[in-house]
């Protein structure tokens, strides 16, 4: 406090001697060619003395305040001092106020932020726990069921050591699916693009997941009779894992003598739409937003009973936009849920073409 007030009477002891210093030189020449007591000289010597009074103070208070809002500017990272000029600044203290009034708005969306992305580690953190010991603790009690005595029993050793390969297959299954999402969220996972038949591909992940679907009797099913091949440019393999992942989640959330069904429809004139749709228990419109975050569930409970490690709907989510295409969700709930990514797609090409390849980063 002492500090401002050495520099408030620094600030007004200045002004008043220049002020005092040019009344008394004006004072004296007017002394030296005029007798004082006419009329219009008291009258001109304060008309000077007023502009001359009203030019040095806000010429020195300008320079003060300046000085002033530079030190804020500079000791505040996030102000430029550079865009700050002298006369811009004026007593209403107007420049300095929409700068600290642009200042306090970033930092309350940089603080809200933090706060959201705060509470994402917090439950991604939950999570991953969660995740984890399920197997852990699994493996552990039937090693040590073993090793209390039940090792000589050759019946309950084989089925336990069944289970415990069971959940470290499933510990397994879960790290390789955090380090994929880790690879393509840095960009390190390299995409190798090729022409391939799309039809044929999800006829494969038909095959593949038609004895899971049959356990609730959910038929997988085209939308139409696909006559002809249809070439697209993409990752084979990547597409595949993404188009099984999401035949999966519609078959988890299916209802029972449900349906899956697939649809490829031209979306532009190098584009093709893939729809997977489903008429399962649908998806509730807040939770939308967040389905593809990593082991984001819906059902929680429900979801756990059926299984996957809950990256499923993430993977999808990286591996088409590592192709720089685009992935949508609909869903009304108690009806069904669709989702769909687009791809690039190839003219019909000669047989020779058909898996030739190439890398990006």
């Amino acid at each position: 406090m002492s500090a401002s007030f050495k520099k408030s009477y620094s600030f007004a002891a200045y002004s008043s001697l220049y002020i005092t210093l040019f009344l008394t030189l004006m004072l004296s020449v007017f002394l030296l060619i005029s007798d004082i007591f006419e009329w219009w000289r008291p009258l001109g010597f304060a008309m000077v003395s007023y502009v001359f009074c009203f030019f040095i103070l806000q010429y020195r208070v300008e320079i003060f305040i300046y000085k002033r809002v530079k030190k804020i500017y500079d000791n505040v990272s996030l102000l430029d001092s550079t865009t700050l000029k002298r006369g811009q600044i004026t007593t209403d203290m107007s420049t300095l106020t929409k700068e600290v009034e642009r200042f306090a708005a970033s930092k309350k969306l940089e603080i809200e932020s933090l706060k959201i992305r705060e509470e994402y580690r917090k439950e991604f953190m939950g999570n991953v726990s969660h995740e984890l010991k399920t197997p852990l603790f699994t493996v552990q009690g039937y090693i040590l069921t073993l090793l209390d005595g039940a090792l000589k029993d050759k019946s309950v050793r084989k089925k336990y050591l069944e289970r415990a390969e069971k959940a470290t297959e499933r510990l397994i299954y879960l790290v390789s699916d955090l380090d994929m999402i880790s690879k393509l969220e840095v960009g390190d996972l390299n995409i190798k693009y090729e022409y391939f038949d799309i039809v044929q591909l999800v006829e494969s992940a038909f095959e593949l997941l038609e004895m899971k679907a049959g356990k609730k009797n959910i038929t997988l099913t085209f939308d139409r009779i696909y006559e002809k091949p249809i070439y697209v440019n993409a990752d084979k393999e990547r597409i595949q894992q993404a188009l099984t992942n999401l035949i999966v989640n519609s078959i988890k959330y299916g209802k029972q003598d449900g349906t899956t069904e697939v649809s490829i429809e031209d979306l532009i004139q190098n584009k093709v739409i893939v729809r997977v749709t489903d008429n399962g228990e649908g998806i509730a419109s807040e939770h939308i937003p967040r389905l593809f975050e990593r082991f984001y569930r819906v059902d929680k409970s429900g979801s756990r009973r059926e299984g996957g490690s809950g990256l499923g709907l993430s993977i999808v989510k990286h591996i088409i936009e590592a192709h720089d295409e685009k992935i949508y969700v609909e869903s009304d709930f108690g009806v069904g849920s669709e989702f769909s990514f687009t791809l690039e797609k190839a003219e019909e090409l000669p047989e020779g073409n058909l898996g030739e390849s190439h890398l990006v980063n």
